[in-house]
Order: structure tokens, then C-alpha cells, then sequence
């Protein structure tokens, strides 16, 4: 008997999925586990596995549809089978157009659905919106690479060329600025970041606290460390191994708000937030109390490659008892960031920076010093309790080897 086979929500906060690519084609059998096709959620590109049997009768949501969870995607059943009924019953979901479709894809897998495209050179394919902009332009569609599925050109090369066009026509002519304003989908990533984010600045009464750390012991320690390792270690491993340490020490900083109870969660499960083109992600490293540096490093190297290819699974991105953000490599000095939940803090670590300081006996010395600003909930963490944790990982910082103790 023929069923529907449906959008999964195959992450927490997932809505919508976007239909990247089938892996399978009508007619084809499949089985309970059977990769079905790739699924853009707001997080990261997922497989999506069948847990139909049968043969793949129609497809209903075709490469690039947005489709709600609970929406048919496919229907399976017998081969020759009717599905007239169901199809009837099924609203199909149309292909997004060009416009809606967000600027920035994780990478497709393998080749995607042909696409006919007229009028144009053996082996190029453009979209009807592309080979429109590109006549307007007079740009050859010939001398462009795609970066649609199955390289097809889209809407975004041709922009990318227009923007691209005066300096390489018009050497050593005042070139022509476009100022024509272009409208950006919010996909469902940005989406889910603008709910949960706004939820957490508008739900938890944030707080804020600043200390100025000499980090001069952490980069000489990394220093004498790097030499005899054949990996080198990265500077927020350092960062999350000690932030780890002051939390052990106050573990109400490691809770978080569940409305009739506060939780200490048991282990100092730490998320680094990364960027990526189209939003932010945090991979967690878990369990960093009883994790070293060299460990924590090579964990956090593979959940930050994981996250650029946005090749995630749920369980690494969310969870985190506290979370880190560091902008120091982007010239930042100082900045507060906004609580993750399910945490009730966020440190937020800015540029390492030498200047010159006055000890306690007026003696002027240079420091390389970095502003480390702690986000705190209200409901869970009072201020004095805020500042006791960001002192002592102020004192761990400055003095490493306190760590131990």
C-alpha cells in the first residue's frame, strides 16, 4: 500500500528543510535506512534516510523546494501502483523560485537534477532569471562558472560578474558604481537564529561584567607547548580548558533556567560560537572538565570543520552548558554577546593586545592584555556570584598553573 513519505524535522528547531538533492530517482526501490536525498535545515545539510520500503513512485518535492515539516516530500509503495488518491489529497510543492532561494548553500552532493536550458552553448545551463539579467548586462554566459546545482548559473553569478565587471573592463577608468539595492531571502538558518536569540535577550535579564586579563602566561604556555606537538594547538582550546576550571569552582555559573527549577548540569559541556556565511553555529565540545587541552583541540578542529561544511549533526551544536565568542582575530577589543540557551552565560573574548600597565610599585611595563566580558542570566546567576567566577578565571588565566589546584 502506498504512503506518503514526509519532511522529518531532522533537527530541534527545525521548520522548514530545503531539498538540496535526491539521491534517488522514480522508479528506484528503496529501504528502511536508504539515504533519500540531502535536506538543508536551519542548522546544517542533513541526510535524510528513508524508513519507507518500496518503490519510489513520485517524487513531490522537487531539488530546491522549501518544505515544511510534515509536508509530503515522496510517496512509496508497489510498483504500477495507483496514488492517484494520494496525489489528489497532496498539495504539490513547487520548486522555490530563483529569488527565494537563500545566496548561500552548503555543498551539494554529486550532480543534481538536469536542467533544459535553451538558446544557449552546448554544456552551459542558466536559469531563465540568469540568462535574463546576463542579456540585460551583456555578459557572456560562456566565460562564467555556475554555483546552482550541476553548476547551472543563477541570479547570484550574474551579480557576482556585474560587481566584477568595471574593475576588470575599465582599467584605469573611474569606474561606475552599482547602486541598485538587492533584496536577501532570510533563510531558515537566520530565521531560527533571529527567534532564538531575540527569546533569549528579551526572556533572560542580561547583565554584563568586564576584566582586563594579562595573557602573557597562556601565549608563553602555548608557545613552549606548540614546539613539541606536531599539531599545534589553537588559542581557544586554551580558553575553553580554563574556562572549564572556573567553572568547576562555581558551578552556578554551569546551570541554566528551567522555569519551576535552576540545573547544575553535571559536566562543562563548552560551545564555541563559529560564523558561517549565512549565520552562526556553535559546536560543543562535552564533558571539558575531564578532557586536556590536546584533547579538546583536536575535538574542537573536527566540530569546526564539521561546522564550515555545515556538516553538523544536532547533538554536536546544541546543549551547551556555556558558551564562548571570540573576536579578538577580528580586531575587536571588546564586545557582549547574547546568552545561548539552554546556558545562563556567555563570555565574550576580544583582541589580545600589548599596552603598557603600572604594577603595584609604579614600575611601567608592557602586557599583553585581552577584555574578556561575561553575559549573565539574572534568574540564575547573581552579580556577586558572576564576579567571583569571572575573577577567578581572570586569576586562572593570568596564572595557569592554578588550574592544577
Amino acid at each position: 500500500m502506498a504512503e506518503k513519505v514526509l519532511m522529518l524535522a531532522l533537527s530541534p528547531t527545525m521548520e522548514t528543510g530545503t531539498i538540496i538533492k535526491w539521491r534517488v530517482k522514480e522508479g528506484d526501490t528503496v529501504e528502511n535506512s536508504r539515504i533519500l536525498c540531502d535536506v538543508e535545515t536551519d542548522k546544517a545539510v542533513m541526510e535524510y534516510e528513508s524508513i519507507n520500503e518500496g518503490t519510489l513512485l513520485k517524487i513531490v518535492a522537487s531539488d530546491g523546494s522549501e518544505v515544511r515539516v510534515g509536508e509530503v516530500i515522496a510517496v512509496v509503495g508497489e510498483k504500477d501502483e495507483d496514488i492517484s488518491e494520494i496525489l489528489g489529497e497532496t498539495s504539490a510543492v513547487r520548486a522555490q523560485p530563483e529569488e527565494e532561494i537563500s545566496f548561500v548553500r552548503a555543498k551539494p552532493a554529486a550532480e543534481s537534477v538536469p536542467v533544459k536550458d535553451e538558446k544557449l552553448p552546448q554544456g552551459v545551463k542558466a536559469s531563465p532569471l540568469a540568462r535574463k539579467i546576463a542579456g540585460q548586462h551583456n555578459i557572456d554566459l560562456t566565460t562564467l562558472h555556475g554555483s546552482g546545482p550541476d553548476d547551472r548559473i543563477v541570479k547570484r553569478d550574474i551579480e557576482e560578474s556585474i560587481r566584477q565587471a568595471p574593475a576588470a573592463a575599465q582599467a584605469g577608468k573611474t569606474p561606475r558604481i552599482e547602486t541598485a539595492s538587492v533584496s536577501i531571502p532570510v533563510s531558515g538558518k537566520r530565521r531560527i537564529i533571529a527567534q532564538r536569540l531575540s527569546d533569549s535577550k528579551y526572556s533572560a535579564p542580561h547583565y554584563y561584567l568586564k576584566v582586563i586579563a594579562a595573557m602573557d602566561d597562556i601565549l608563553n604556555s602555548r608557545t613552549l607547548l606548540n614546539k613539541k606537538l606536531e599539531n599545534k594547538v589553537s588559542f581557544n582550546a586554551f580558553l575553553i580548558k580554563l574556562t572549564a576550571e572556573a567553572l568547576q569552582k562555581h558551578r552556578m555559573v554551569n546551570a541554566g533556567w528551567q522555569g519551576d527549577v535552576i540545573v547544575q548540569y553535571g559536566s562543562a559541556d563548552i560551545g564555541l560560537a563559529v560564523a558561517q556565511p549565512d549565520g552562526l553555529i556553535t559546536p560543543v565540545v562535552r564533558d571539558c572538565w575531564n578532557k586536556g587541552i590536546v584533547d579538546i583541540d583536536m575535538e574542537l578542529k573536527v566540530l569546526i570543520d564539521k561546522a564550515l561544511n555545515n556538516r553538523l549533526k544536532p547533538e554536536e551544536y546544541s546543549g551547551a552548558t556555556f558558551t564562548i565568542t571570540n573576536l579578538g582575530s577580528y580586531g575587536i577589543r571588546e564586545f557582549t554577546a547574547i546568552i545561548n540557551p539552554p546556558g545562563s552565560a556567555i563570555l565574550a573574548a576580544g583582541q589580545v593586545i600589548k599596552e603598557p600597565v603600572v604594577d603595584e610599585d609604579d614600575r611601567i611595563s608592557v602586557r599583553s592584555n585581552m577584555a574578556l566580558t561575561l553575559s549573565c542570566d539574572h534568574r540564575v546567576i547573581d552579580g556577586a556570584v558572576g564576579a567571583s567566577f569571572l575573577s577567578d578565571l581572570k586569576e586562572i588565566i593570568e596564572n595557569p598553573v592554578r588550574a592544577l589546584f
